[in-house]
């Protein structure tokens, strides 16, 4: 049987408490045997070309999330090895019987269509199609959903199956490849920037990791008017900077009795930057109980929280009936994509030159590629971490 690479934890041989990382393994070659397996008519083998690195594998990598979504996936499916990742850009080689139907169109130069040969991303959660949340078109909070390299087999590998209804077909003439990969993070952001209307909208973003970052530069593009940076990283915050933030603010270390507490001198200075208003819209892209916190206590009268960060754990809103009833908060609780109304903002938003956003990604997040891009077949755990924890931003090339 013919083996391909692939970044892998086995609970087995690696285990999870006390350990972190992935590990570079020969998996068996995917392949599509309808008769053994009739869903494979639905899908289609990719030979993966970039793949990126998203904050999710950097929890899987440092074991501080998904710890009960990976063990209980493989215990389901009986076995112990997990192929990690799920941003992707791959090139079609082979398809099922009935892919075709879910993509005919009479035109034949359909730019949309999936083939052998076509490029195509595509979104990291399958949904079942057959939920209540599925059927009336809410598949992002799909109630059987499954995560590329997290409950299901990902993409860090040379070549990979995936269910053709996830795909979503790149245009090299509209979009970079390397962009192109990451999609999937972007289009969280476009998520995150879409519940809320920020036309004239005073804006904090609290973390400058990938997706915030994102959110900064689309919160510009879809008309905020003031945008405020918050993080613990200086060089995250000069990037925000670049990308549009009119104001930037450093959390600095403190000692607090809780973990979950507010920092008083952010709310402070976030307050000064808004007359004592607060801003109309907080976004909480960083993950701790005491980002979220900062968040509610930064926003005005009336205003939005938009909550994307992910930690494991219990939090704790402290006077919450005042905090967040009383001054009539909303909480937009942000995952995934809307699949595809997303996809179709994030291709429309970088498809225009004039906008300068597919360009602000390439310059300033994935800095040109110099120390972003790595060689899929030069993993080592040591330049990988490194390369990780130096960029808020990183892919593999995989294939060329």
């Amino acid at each position: 049987m013919k083996k391909v690479r692939a970044l892998t934890i086995d609970l087995k041989k690696d285990a999870w408490d006390g350990s972190r990382g992935f590990v570079m393994r020969d998996v068996p070659m995917p392949v599509l045997d309808e008769k053994k397996n009739p869903e494979d008519a639905l899908s289609v083998i990719l030979k993966i070309r970039y793949a990126g690195v998203c904050g999710s594998d950097r929890g899987l990598w440092y074991r501080t999330a998904f710890k009960d979504m990976v063990h209980d996936s493989l215990k389901r499916e009986k076995k112990t090895t997990r192929i990690t990742g799920h941003e992707f850009l791959g090139e079609v080689i082979k398809v099922g019987s009935m892919v075709e139907r879910l993509y005919y169109d009479p035109d034949e130069k359909n730019p949309a269509k999936i083939e052998v040969g076509s490029l195509v991303s595509g979104d990291s959660h399958v949904t079942c199609g057959r939920c209540y949340q599925c059927r009336i078109g809410e598949g992002h909070v799909c109630l059987n959903e499954a995560i590329l390299g997290i409950s299901i087999d990902g993409i860090f590998a040379e070549y990979v199956k995936i269910p053709a209804r996830n795909l979503w077909a790149i245009d090299e003439r509209r979009i970079r490849p390397e962009i192109g990969s990451i999609f999937d993070p972007l289009g969280n952001a476009v998520h995150a920037t879409t519940c809320v209307d920020f036309r004239g909208q005073r804006a904090a973003v609290f973390g400058c990791g990938p997706v915030g970052l994102f959110s900064i530069l689309l919160a510009r593009n879809f008309g905020a008017a003031k945008v405020i940076a918050i993080d613990i990283s200086k060089e995250n915050l000069k990037m925000a900077k670049q990308l549009g933030a009119h104001e930037t603010i450093l959390i600095e270390k403190s000692k607090k009795v809780h973990g979950w507490e507010a920092d008083a001198k952010v709310v402070d200075r976030i307050m000064e930057l808004t007359y004592g208003k607060g801003v109309d819209i907080s976004m909480e892209m960083a993950g701790p109980p005491s980002s979220l916190n900062n968040c509610i206590l930064s926003t005005r009268r009336g205003g939005d929280v938009v909550a994307f960060g992910i930690k494991d754990g219990e939090f704790t809103i402290p006077n919450f009936s005042r905090n967040v009833i009383v001054r009539g908060l909303t909480i937009h609780g942000i995952i995934g994509r809307r699949i595809f109304r997303t996809w179709q903002i994030a291709q429309r938003v970088l498809s225009d030159k004039s906008n300068g956003v597919q360009d602000a990604i390439w310059n300033v997040i994935l800095k040109k590629g110099k120390g972003t891009i790595l060689d899929f077949h030069k993993f080592t755990p040591q330049s990988f971490e490194k390369a990780m924890e130096s960029n808020p931003k990183i892919l593999f090339k995989v294939n060329g």
